[in-house]
């Protein structure tokens, strides 16, 4: 069942003013769609298309990409991800064409259909789900979530409790009449704005939220840490970006590869901070960084992570593993006579960099399009 919260503030007019001025960029309609028939040969009729959408974008501002046309998009915008280690399977990823559904409720149904789905009872499906289009006319949908699964991080007194990453976005759940229950890993509620009027809360219902308790396979304690993460990284604050128009809310998700959680979710000290805890549980020298505590401590954690998830039957992969799957990606790239641009300082694993074979060579750090970009949001 959904629990639906609203309030009363409409969204920013200066901002929908920008987007109902904007017109669709002739030049990247043509680019992508000589790159998805240069790449699928038997779509055939590349010169009518052309006029057809020379002609919509003179009378409307904006042409429709066809079903085909959207999910090769939403493919290559994958395919280009240059912080993406794990673009080996891009011809995998299952597009969603929800462009007609056009409210808050209705994208909030697709949201949490599009975490059914994708996590699969833990066979985890790279999913995208591809709203409505900001056009001249009308502004698209957003989420204000930076994933569709995140959790909550409460001020008080003594320290954040939670996730400090989602402090603000907790608050602005909780001016919106959200009322978490004070822990750890309390599931926010989706914020969505629609193309008018007022934003949307929408809890997010337990049967979509498949979450990992951790243990580790050596020592029994780790379990008393409390320890959990959910199994669908689902990214949706990104714009996809396809020949000229944007669509401003299409979570993506692929699956976890296993430091994402351990080496910094877990890890970092603005985030859960929990090296020390660890540490301290496996009896390190902490007064001195000669030890190597840290070192120590993120490794168990990992250990750990990747244990339990594997133990719970959830898609997941190792930074070695993804590694050498990223560099056969690369070759394949090459041989299809494409760039495969990277950014080293994501594509090398924040756990035994130097131990990857991504580490030791430098990447093209070319932008191409289509792509999935970051469009500013506005948690007040």
């Amino acid at each position: 069942m959904h629990t639906w919260i609203r309030n009363l503030r409409p969204f920013d007019a200066l901002a929908a003013q920008s987007v109902l001025e904007r017109t669709t960029d002739l030049r990247e309609a043509e680019r992508f769609i000589r790159l998805y028939h240069a790449e699928n040969p038997s779509a055939g009729g590349l010169h009518a298309r052309l006029r057809d959408i020379s002609r919509d974008v003179a009378r409307y501002g904006i042409y429709t990409h066809t079903f085909e046309e959207l999910e090769f998009g939403a493919r290559v915008a994958w395919r280009n991800s240059n912080r993406c280690i794990g673009r080996l399977y891009w011809r995998s990823l299952k597009v969603r064409d929800r462009r007609q559904v056009s409210t808050a409720e209705g994208v909030a149904l697709e949201c949490v259909a599009h975490l059914r789905e994708a996590t699969g009872n833990g066979k985890i499906r790279p999913t995208v789900t591809v709203l409505p289009p900001d056009t001249p006319a009308l502004r698209g949908p957003r989420l204000l979530n930076d994933q569709l699964i995140r959790y909550a991080g409460y001020r008080t007194p003594d320290g954040v409790v939670g996730d400090p990453r989602n402090v603000a976005l907790t608050e602005a759940a909780r001016a919106l009449g959200w009322r978490g229950r004070g822990g750890r890993f309390d599931v926010l509620p989706l914020v969505i704005q629609p193309p008018f009027g007022d934003r949307l809360l929408c809890n997010v219902p337990g049967d979509a939220v498949l979450e990992v308790p951790l243990a580790h396979p050596d020592y029994a304690w780790f379990e008393e840490l409390g320890l959990r993460w959910h199994a669908v990284p689902a990214i949706s604050d990104m714009c996809l970006e396809i020949g000229g128009i944007c669509y401003p809310c299409a979570p993506f998700n692929g699956w976890y590869m296993g430091t994402e959680i351990g080496a910094r979710n877990l890890a970092d000290a603005d985030r859960y901070d929990q090296l020390p805890v660890v540490a301290q549980r496996l009896g390190l020298d902490t007064s001195t960084e000669r030890s190597l505590w840290r070192d120590h401590a993120l490794v168990e954690l990992n250990v750990a992570v990747l244990y339990s998830f594997e133990r719970a039957g959830v898609t997941m992969t190792d930074h070695h593993t993804e590694s050498r799957r990223f560099l056969t990606h690369l070759s394949k790239e090459e041989k299809a006579g494409r760039v495969c641009p990277a950014d080293w300082s994501w594509i090398v694993p924040p756990l035994s960099g130097s131990a990857t074979p991504v580490f030791h060579r430098y990447y093209d750090t070319s932008v191409l399009t289509p792509a999935f970009v970051h469009h500013r949001q506005a948690l007040a």
